[in-house]
């Protein structure tokens, strides 16, 4: 930044305010999804930041960087919005699924398109950071960040994953440094229960022909109806889970009866498209209407891998974020 450019953009100079803010607008929106557990909302609150900050740019004093300034706005958007919203999960023909292996609390989350973390900058996080940039995009982890109440969860955040100190925070949200470091505590101690034991080490490297493999296996079993098939694939701890559901199930013979009991539902095996969501490969999944050739947009499919295997299943039957992937709404 400038003292010229920021003189530009105070005098109502568009491009300067752009010059200003587009490097940081990427990673602006992971940081919101991460608070907020929806790439459209992120995208919404990623727009609504940036007209807070162009109406509000006479009141930068230039005490910290342009880009703690925007994380501070978006930060505050992102609470405002989980505070003015009482989302719960859609009514679902529950009573035809299988009894699960256990209920879990219901986790309002949706997938993040890979293609959204496309010009995100690799830089090394602040030197107060725990978690690399790609571990906290996983599914596993923004589903743990997601069990937080949100003042934790911002402060987990911009600590653990940004590296913000804690005076920054502390500026960021307009509380005390004790407040945030006590804040920080709890969220610490929240989320590590949370946190599957295995780690993404065991994951395939994105791309690889051993991830290739298995993906493609899996979309064979799939697309086959191939039931016994799909479970052997599966790691012998495998959970599924489909939020924001309560149900999760979690083995061979529970995954087993859960999938035969959907394809039983739809009443014929899905057609998958390949994708990208956190990180991780995926499935745009539609089911073909009868006797018209065409398929319709059904679900989202994320797969954590673990090795040669698969280890969780994650299904988001929210057909709203094909667009965001890039999916068409149906096949011919």
């Amino acid at each position: 930044m400038t003292e010229q450019t920021l003189t530009r953009a105070r005098g109502g100079d568009e491009d300067a305010f752009r010059e200003l803010t587009e490097p940081y607008q990427r990673e602006l929106q992971v940081h919101i999804y991460r608070i907020v557990g929806s790439a459209q909302d992120a995208e919404d609150l990623l727009q609504e930041t940036l007209l807070a900050a162009w109406r509000g740019l006479e009141q930068f004093e230039g005490r910290a960087s342009v880009r703690a300034w925007l994380y501070r706005i978006a930060t505050n958007r992102s609470l405002d919005a989980l505070r003015a919203s009482r989302r719960r999960p859609e009514d679902q023909p529950t009573s035809q699924m299988p009894a699960p292996t256990r209920w879990s609390e219901p986790v309002w989350l949706a997938p993040y398109p890979d293609v959204l973390l496309e010009g995100v900058p690799d830089d090394a996080p602040g030197p107060q950071a725990r978690y690399e940039a790609k571990e906290a995009i996983a599914l596993a982890f923004v589903v743990g960040l997601q069990h937080l109440p949100p003042r934790q969860r911002a402060v987990f955040v911009l600590r653990d994953v940004l590296g913000y100190r804690a005076g920054e925070v502390a500026e960021m949200l307009q509380t005390s440094q004790a407040s945030v470091n006590n804040l920080l505590r709890r969220a610490r101690a929240a989320f590590e229960t949370r946190l599957p034991a295995t780690g993404r080490e065991r994951a395939p490297l994105p791309n690889s022909q051993l991830e290739r493999d298995v993906v493609g296996r899996f979309a064979e079993t799939v697309q086959d109806g191939d039931i016994e098939a799909m479970v052997a694939l599966l790691t012998d701890d495998a959970w599924l889970t489909m939020p924001p559901l309560p149900h999760t199930y979690q083995g061979h013979d529970a995954i087993g009866a859960f999938l035969r009991g959907a394809e039983q539902r739809r009443g014929a095996p899905m057609r998958l498209v390949a994708t990208r969501a956190n990180g991780q490969p995926a499935f745009g999944c539609y089911v073909s209407l009868p006797e018209t050739g065409v398929a319709r947009a059904f679900s989202v499919i994320v797969l954590t891998l673990d090795g040669d295997s698969i280890s969780a299943i994650t299904w988001f039957a929210d057909v709203s974020v094909f667009p965001q992937f890039g999916l068409p709404r149906m096949l011919r």
